[in-house]
């Protein structure tokens, strides 16, 4: 959970901002994302497949220079 303290002669528009980057930070817009629609566990499997594949690949050509 995120919490904000505003501060003594803060405006809102510099506490939005604040908050903001906090939520963004803490990864709460991400989670939002990534649970608004169902997704089937053979697609996360697929998705972190993937997503392995493309950074051993990666891995791999840095290794090579």
């Amino acid at each position: 959970m995120v919490k904000l303290v505003v501060r003594d002669k803060e405006s809102i528009q510099e506490a939005v901002r604040r908050f903001r980057k906090l939520v963004e930070r803490s990864g709460i817009k991400k989670e939002m994302r990534r649970r608004e629609y169902y997704e089937k566990p053979s697609e996360t499997k697929r998705r972190a497949r993937l997503r392995a594949e493309r950074r051993s690949l990666r891995a791999r050509r840095l290794a090579e220079m």
